[in-house]
């Protein structure tokens, strides 16, 4: 027997060439690879349910809905340039499909290339390992997600869209030693520093992208030992890692955005009239003037100079 027939392939196409428009319009998928991926992986089948907000918590939208208004808005939803709550339990966002724009981004800055070996920290819908086997190859990605459920459904989901990366249940913030080493390191989930084992399995020269605080470090890796990288110019909120380097989420207190992520960065050294004093003191400094290096069993923030006057050391991974 063949795969399931897909009853909303012709509308998920058009869907997904216009989220492709989009997207483009935003100034990302310039690499007719990636463009491609975009073009021909089908979002749908990530996302056969997901949620969305509604009045006392949250609402379901699925697949196979009753009601041919609620499926038509099901699959529209989701197309849209938007993140996608895909797990609630207990009233609680536990998982979620990240912005196509921003994984457009992302893999961006990934920057990867043929023949490379890729690790993903965080399976989620299984859509990012997904769209890294169209560009790379199945034998040439990994992911991996704490939770066995999350981990099944994206292995259900990849399988669906015809793609069998190596999917496994792990504790993301000890890496996947199973298949290394790694050319790109990618996190989807919030860390609040870099986890040592994931340099360690990595190759020299590699490249490690994660969310910290409300931004993105991309780190290069001369060695398993040391990182150093600045943050990318943008906005990002992920959910936070669960394991054994998970902490409490560095979002920090209401305010201005471009504050709230110094804040999660020293949040730990200094307190909040200190760093409003120096956010406003140094001109409301945007993301990209902020760095981490990680040097031997040390890794510390710092604001323009990682030898400067402003550095904060991170949690111990």
């Amino acid at each position: 027997m063949g795969e399931p027939r897909d009853e909303f392939a012709g509308a998920g196409a058009r869907a997904r060439r216009a989220l492709v428009r989009e997207v483009e319009a935003e100034g990302e998928l310039a690499d007719p690879a990636w463009r491609a991926a975009f073009e021909e992986v089908p979002r749908h089948l990530f996302v056969p349910y997901y949620y969305v907000p509604g009045p006392g918590g949250y609402e379901r939208l699925w697949s196979g809905d009753p009601d041919a208004g609620r499926r038509e808005r099901w699959l529209r939803g989701a197309y849209e340039d938007t993140a996608i709550a895909t797990r609630v339990r207990d009233g609680e966002l536990v998982s979620s499909a990240s912005q196509p724009s921003l994984m457009a981004l992302m893999l961006r800055a990934l920057d990867v290339r043929d023949g490379d070996d890729v690790l993903e920290i965080g399976a989620g819908t299984g859509y990012h390992a997904a769209l890294l086997c169209h560009r790379l190859g199945d034998r040439h990605v990994t992911t991996v997600d704490l939770d066995e459920e999350i981990a099944e459904s994206a292995r259900t989901h990849l399988a669906a869209a015809g793609y069998r990366p190596a999917v496994l249940a792990a504790d993301g913030a000890r890496g996947c030693p199973e298949h290394a080493p790694y050319d790109r390191i990618v996190a989807t989930c919030e860390v609040p520093s870099v986890p040592y084992p994931w340099l360690a399995q990595c190759r020299p020269d590699a490249l490690v992208l994660a969310p910290l605080s409300t931004g993105l470090v991309l780190l290069r890796v001369p060695d398993g030992t040391h990182a150093e990288g600045r943050f990318l110019t943008t906005s990002a909120y992920f959910v936070a890692l669960r394991g054994a380097a998970a902490r409490a989420s560095g979002r920090g207190p209401a305010g201005d955005a471009g504050f709230r992520f110094l804040w999660g960065l020293a949040g730990e050294v200094l307190d909040r009239r200190e760093a409003l004093s120096l956010w406003l003191r140094e001109g409301r400094p945007e993301r990209e003037r902020f760095g981490v290096t990680v040097s031997g069993d040390r890794q510390w923030a710092w604001l323009d100079d990682p030898g400067g006057p402003y550095a904060w050391p991170l949690p111990e991974a």
